[in-house]
């Protein structure tokens, strides 16, 4: 049945784009014509044109939050990614798994404001409990002052980090897994395969475009870390946590400098949408190979 009037279906999308326009589309309108001036919040704005990126790109600090967020994201790619699958491979070769499903899965149900605040209380370098499982089990020589430290601060937060995803990835390939037609593995278990060859040589392969998606979910939601990193560190200590998402909001909240601010916002954008592109097109042209 079509419509009357060649303008009706445009009716109905209507509210739908208000919403859109009013809750995205203004607001990056506005970050990105703030991102070419200098404003303090509540004084006039000054125009000051490209300054703010070319300030940004000498920026010492800000250049070496992606170098810690690009450690990040390769160390969560093991962490979240491949542990989640593993996880979901041993799960799914046995029956009767729902309680560690469920298990694995409640820290990513709980906030990550929580889930940071009572790590810091397990790697509190005077009474946590890390320190003082080392001393019980006589490794007292590797006791740290763990996100104090900056040799080990970074990985300490990709291990919190880790904790709580990997159990988000593991659903993700278990049901992928599930997708999976039981014939086929009682066909390689009655042929002799064990569960580790039928988990590398067959679910791993039939999961792929699972796989591609996690990375990419991992990747971009990697560049964007902000909870766990500005409760745990803030950045600290001697900025070598500093993110681009926690150095945009000092910038912004601390230092008042929200055109400077917007200006990082634009550029952490575009990154993100960079990556994103360059793996949707990394994956057509390996899929194309394949084909």
């Amino acid at each position: 049945m079509k419509p009357n009037r060649g303008w009706t279906p445009y009716l109905f999308v209507l509210p739908a784009f208000l919403v859109f326009a009013v809750a995205i589309l203004l607001p990056v309108l506005a970050t990105f014509g703030l991102s070419f001036t200098r404003w303090d919040g509540s004084g006039p704005l000054k125009f000051k044109g490209i300054a703010n990126y070319t300030r940004a790109l000498h920026d010492s600090v800000y250049i070496s939050s992606y170098w810690h967020v690009l450690i990040y994201v390769v160390a969560t790619i093991v962490l979240e990614v491949l542990l989640g699958l593993l996880l979901a491979g041993a799960v799914s070769a046995r029956p009767g798994t729902t309680f560690y499903r469920v298990a694995f899965f409640i820290p990513v149900m709980l906030p990550l404001v929580v889930i940071a605040v009572l790590w810091s209380f397990v790697l509190n370098p005077d009474f946590g409990l890390l320190n003082a499982g080392l001393d019980a089990v006589g490794l007292g020589g590797w006791k740290r002052v763990w996100l104090g430290d900056p040799n080990t601060a970074l990985l300490a937060i990709s291990v919190i980090s880790g904790w709580i995803f990997a159990g988000f990835y593991m659903a993700i390939f278990y049901a992928g897994f599930a997708r999976i037609p039981k014939d086929i593995i009682e066909s390689a278990r009655l042929d002799g395969a064990g569960e580790w060859t039928i988990f590398r040589r067959m679910k791993v392969p039939l999961v792929r475009g699972i796989t591609e998606i996690a990375v990419l979910l991992c990747v971009t939601g990697g560049i964007q870390v902000f909870d766990l990193v500005f409760v745990l560190t803030n950045g600290g200590p001697y900025n070598t946590t500093e993110v681009p998402t926690t150095y945009l909001v000092k910038t912004v909240f601390r230092d008042q400098d929200v055109g400077y601010g917007s200006a990082l916002a634009v550029i952490l954008t575009v990154v993100i949408a960079l990556i994103g592109l360059l793996y949707s097109r990394l994956r057509r042209k390996t899929s194309d190979v394949e084909f």
